[in-house]
């Protein structure tokens, strides 16, 4: 990540404080699933059938890494299993690694591997496995683009025949030039192991916020933190018709001006034709994490609706309960220390918004990372790096029943 992160503390950006209800503790008792010290940068995902898919890194002597995988089954976590473990994967607080499992039932996970000597030069691998985590297939490069460039913030999702549609942020035009931009490109990972059909979205987007990706009953649509000419980074989304991809539209227009990158990418799912995006920004010098609905696909949004309580860190993630119904997870701060919060969110307008619940305490720092949520069974999962101690962390995944979240 090239461009500077966004220090939301002492940076002359106004913390707005509202009114608001007093908020709770979740009543849930415990962590649901705990890594070892020295593991962090978790990531999470549902399946169809229910389940979930758990990815995360655990350090190793020698400045090595391994990338370690578990699913949750009828209410029991399976062992874990190691996807792979180099001294040579990309390991960042923001850019972490994936798993999606595929309509056959197969597992796909994506990694950054450094591709040379520069600091921030890596490419995105992906390998696949049949046999539920014990075997891998030997790892693909996800993108066209070979050169010494950054290629991250991959987003991933399941299609019906078995591939899985891929997007992710590729600076190719920036490897050759100190003046060029970051895109945001897509392709399809096949079962047999290849990558068909890349294209690009947008030419121009943030150089480092994450890149998220649903599907509605029209096909794919990609969010994003956009980059415009005059250092506007509001979120845009795309959408993908007939299998061509439409000239991107902006979520809100925020007019958040910006000369570097805020490390804040959006969130966006969707049920049917209901999306639902989360996202944080500056915009006007007040820090906010907002979210909007749209009922037609991603064609066109409502009017964002604030969720925070008036001191966001973002970070955010969301997940749709039905169409009528999100569940956001934020980074708030509370002195010198933060938590992760969760507030549910209704479609159609801010008076039956419910009120935010605590998950757990976190530090205002990198370490604390992003969350990343999934539903499943009437409960909401969330997944987060804890801090262990002073120079270590620790994977928490804490399960919170929905109705617990109103």
């Amino acid at each position: 990540m090239r461009a500077a992160y966004l220090m939301l503390v002492g940076s002359g950006l106004t913390v707005c404080h509202r009114v608001e209800q007093p908020g709770r503790e979740s009543t849930s008792g415990g962590f649901d699933w705990s890594g070892p010290v020295g593991s962090g940068k978790p990531f999470l995902i549902s399946t169809s059938s229910g389940d979930l898919l758990l990815t995360w890194f655990e350090s190793r002597p020698g400045s090595t890494h391994a990338l370690r995988i578990a699913s949750r089954d009828q209410g029991t976590w399976s062992e874990p299993r190691t996807v792979a473990e180099s001294p040579r994967f990309f390991v960042n607080w923001a850019d972490f690694p994936s798993a999606v499992e595929t309509s056959q039932g197969a597992w796909v996970v994506h990694w950054l591997e450094k591709a040379g000597p520069k600091p921030h030069a890596y490419h995105v691998r992906l390998s696949a496995s049949r046999d539920r985590g014990r075997t891998w297939s030997a790892p693909i490069t996800a993108h066209a683009d070979r050169s010494n460039a950054e290629h991250g913030f991959v987003a991933m999702l399941p299609t019906a025949d078995g591939s899985v549609a891929v997007a992710w942020l590729d600076g190719a035009e920036m490897a050759a030039d100190t003046a060029g931009t970051m895109a945001v490109r897509s392709a399809i990972f096949q079962p047999g192991g290849s990558m068909v059909g890349e294209t690009v979205i947008d030419r121009r987007t943030c150089e480092c916020c994450q890149v998220a990706m649903t599907r509605t009953g029209a096909g794919l649509v990609v969010a994003y933190r956009d980059r415009s000419t005059e250092e506007i980074r509001d979120i845009a989304v795309a959408r993908e018709l007939g299998g061509r991809w439409m000239p991107p539209t902006l979520v809100a227009r925020d007019g958040w001006v910006w000369k570097a990158c805020p490390v804040n990418g959006p969130s966006i799912a969707s049920v049917d034709q209901t999306v639902a995006v989360a996202w944080f920004t500056a915009a006007n010098g007040t820090l906010r994490v907002n979210a909007a609905f749209s009922n037609d696909g991603a064609v066109s949004f409502g009017s964002p609706v604030r969720v925070d309580e008036g001191s966001p860190l973002g970070r955010v993630h969301l997940q749709l309960v039905d169409s009528r119904t999100a569940l956001v997870v934020w980074l708030e701060t509370k002195g010198d220390e933060a938590e992760w919060r969760v507030r549910r969110i209704t479609n159609g307008g801010s008076s039956s918004n419910g009120t935010a619940v605590t998950i757990a305490k976190a530090t205002r720092s990198r370490d604390a990372g992003f969350p990343r949520t999934a539903v499943s069974n009437d409960n909401l999962f969330v997944a987060w790096t804890e801090r262990a101690s002073p120079d270590s962390g620790r994977v928490r995944v804490k399960r919170i029943p929905i109705v617990e979240i109103r």
